[in-house]
């Protein structure tokens, strides 16, 4: 039998200290997995299913694609893949990312289309009888997210690890919050996950790209940038903020 990889190890053990801490996986969970086909997803696609063969809590996996509409779009390939991992796929044809892009909402289509996802995800959720919805999300896109709202929205927030809605009815959780997405990209060459080309026309030029373009400079100048930032989100001063 192979020893586990480095990059199994290191992933293992960051989504095991998000669920531990926000304790986000509960025996009988019914789990929706949000699957873009980015190596986010199906890092996390693959670690929680192979977590489940081995730790002592009993939860089921449904993987959920919302196709936004482009040329391009990938749903048979991604639910084939899923399926040789042992997870059915749904795949939810939608004109989102059209609508979205659409000339009469051109000012912001990423914020419109997610917003379009999310409510996609939840309706499907309560479909599947699921109580958690899972998604992608690393500890870069919190970090991002936070500077995002701060320059975008003029609030200081972020996505959390895991939160409630629709009074306790679902809970999203974000089991990759610890990990950063060098590992991820790490973790998905070494196990040959497939790389899905995302055909939003948006990809690689949206807001999230400026932000993040500007921390890899910050991070080149000094390599405890990265972390202190994200631990910072842990340790607010109220008290030396303006009211």
């Amino acid at each position: 039998m192979a020893r586990p990889s480095y990059t199994y190890k290191a992933l293992n053990r960051t989504v095991g200290k998000a669920l531990h801490h926000y304790d986000m996986i509960s025996d009988g969970d019914r789990i929706l997995i949000g699957v873009s086909g980015g190596v986010d997803s199906l890092s996390l696609m693959w670690i929680l299913q192979e977590r489940r063969r081995r730790v002592p809590i009993d939860y089921e996996l449904f993987g959920v694609h919302v196709d936004p509409g482009f040329e391009g779009g990938f749903g048979d390939e991604l639910a084939a893949y899923c399926r040789q991992q042992g997870v059915a796929l749904t795949v939810a044809h939608t004109d989102d990312g059209v609508v979205a892009h659409s000339p009469q909402n051109r000012e912001n289509p990423c914020f419109l289309c997610a917003s379009r996802r999310r409510k996609r995800l939840f309706k499907i959720a309560a479909a599947l009888e699921c109580n958690k919805v899972a998604l992608g999300h690393n500890r870069d896109d919190i970090v991002e997210t936070f500077f995002l709202n701060m320059c975008y929205a003029g609030e200081m927030s972020t996505m959390m690890p895991a939160q409630s809605f629709f009074d306790g009815r679902f809970t999203v959780i974000r089991p990759l919050a610890y990990t950063g997405e060098d590992l991820i990209r790490r973790f998905a060459r070494q196990h040959a996950l497939p790389a899905f080309v995302n055909p939003c026309p948006s990809a690689g030029s949206s807001k999230r790209q400026v932000i993040k373009a500007w921390l890899a400079q910050l991070y080149r100048g000094n390599r405890k940038i990265r972390g202190n930032i994200f631990r910072a989100m842990r340790h607010v001063k109220p008290e030396y903020l303006l009211k």
